[in-house]
C-alpha cells in the first residue's frame, strides 16, 4: 500500500467519522468523552492528520454504535 493509499483510507475514516457524529448530534469533546479519547485527538482524526491505531478505532465505533469495519469503507 502507497502512502498515497494510506492517506486517503486516513481520509475516508475521518470523513466517516465527522459524519456520523454530526449525525448523532455530538461535538467532537463529547465524542471524545465517551470514547475516553482527548477532544484534539478525535478533531486530528476527523482531518486525517494522524495514523489511528485500532484500539482507538474500535473506541470510537463503539462511542458512535457502529462497527470498527463500517468506518473503513468509502459508501
Amino acid at each position: 500500500m502507497s502512502g498515497a493509499e494510506k492517506h486517503e483510507l486516513r481520509k475516508v475514516f475521518g470523513t466517516k467519522v465527522r459524519r456520523i457524529r454530526k449525525e448523532r448530534g455530538l461535538s467532537q469533546e463529547a465524542l471524545a468523552d465517551v470514547a475516553g479519547l482527548h477532544r484534539t485527538f478525535v478533531g486530528f482524526v476527523e482531518r486525517a492528520e494522524t495514523n489511528v491505531s485500532i484500539d482507538n478505532i474500535g473506541r470510537i465505533a463503539d462511542a458512535l454504535g457502529v462497527s470498527a469495519a463500517s468506518l473503513l469503507t468509502s459508501e
